[in-house]
């Protein structure tokens, strides 16, 4: 029984008095976007996993405290909030964004962020509402990429909290202020320092990117040109495929190889020349709104393809502007195998 087709008096009894299947029902209406939300709040997917399991768990532990003056999704999400805001105040967590720069001096939000991890389309598309419903909301391309992600985590968690509900989920000042447990003027004071935050941090075109929530198709042409240029080891093409100016981040490695020539000259070794790995292979996939390549390598002697990473990459205009490489940690989530 979705929580549309129950009177609201009815939604809150039925929760209330702990009838499992209706709470179920509902907890898993926005089990998906929940986990999205907490994403955002942590910049890490496992983490964002089990914060949202445990939201579900307070919310049934605290299903007395549901009285119906919001609907069951806004205190779900206050919910998870909370718990969010709870492991990023504790000091077990241990994290502090660094200060690691390009070459040009100029900081690199991704390379200060070693817990980022990726988050596959295929989930995404889950965390949307179906059309015409009153909550659907598109996972746009800004709110969701890697540069606004690693972004995001530098505002202390409570600004962080009040950017998200305020400018992404599109709340009214009033609800995030009880959500938050602040004022509202604290809540506007919040968002206009987490702003100027953002601005900071964000790459200085960030706005010309759009809202999108797949490739455009000069970006999809650049993809497969990418793609077919790294199976054939092809140093020259991948290095007209890259802008000047392109940068490469692996996370958790604080590590930034900045411009085409210092990416190519990492590649080298492992593409050409005899301590090349072996025979390349690339299996497109989507991450964060961003087109995304799995990696495979047959090395010599072996007769299947072993994982190797995943790459996600920005494209602007007809150039890779930006590639965030991650390990095979997360390969299941996407539904990749490790070998081929």
């Amino acid at each position: 029984m979705a929580e549309g087709e129950l009177g609201g008096s009815e939604a809150v009894e039925a929760v209330r008095l702990g009838d499992q299947g209706v709470f179920a029902e509902l907890a898993q209406r926005y089990r998906h976007e929940l986990r999205v939300h907490c994403y955002r709040m942590l910049g890490s997917f496992t983490e964002a996993e089990d914060l949202v399991q445990e939201a579900l768990l307070r919310a049934w532990r605290k299903r007395e405290s549901f009285q119906g003056r919001s609907t069951f999704r806004a205190w779900l999400y206050r919910i998870a909030t909370n718990a969010c805001l709870d492991v990023l105040s504790s000091p077990a967590r241990g994290r502090e964004v660094g200060v690691a720069a390009g070459a040009d001096g100029m900081r690199v939000p991704m390379a200060e962020v070693g817990w980022l991890q990726p988050y596959p389309d295929a989930l995404l598309d889950l965390a949307a509402p179906g059309e015409g419903e009153p909550d659907a909301v598109v996972i746009a391309r800004e709110t969701i990429e890697l540069a606004f992600l690693a972004a995001i985590q530098h505002l202390p968690p409570k600004q962080r909290a009040v950017l998200i509900l305020r400018d992404v989920l599109g709340w009214p000042a009033a609800e995030t202020a009880a959500t938050l447990e602040l004022s509202v003027a604290s809540v506007k004071s919040a968002l206009q320092r987490a702003r100027v935050t953002m601005r900071e941090q964000l790459p200085e075109r960030r706005s010309e990117w759009g809202r999108r929530a797949s490739p455009s198709e000069e970006e999809r042409a650049v993809l497969q040109r990418y793609l077919e240029a790294s199976d054939r080891a092809d140093l020259a093409a991948l290095a007209e495929l890259l802008r000047a100016d392109a940068r490469q981040m692996m996370p958790p490695l604080a590590a930034v190889y900045d411009g085409r020539e210092a990416i190519l000259a990492m590649w080298r070794p492992v593409l050409v020349g005899p301590q090349a790995w072996g025979e390349w292979r690339g299996v497109l996939t989507a991450a964060n709104r961003q087109p995304t390549v799995a990696n495979y390598v047959r090395r010599h002697g072996e007769h299947d393809f072993s994982a190797v990473n995943l790459d996600v990459l920005r494209i602007e205009g007809d150039r890779v502007v930006e590639i965030t490489t991650f390990g095979v940690e997360l390969f299941a989530a996407f539904g990749l195998a490790t070998r081929l």
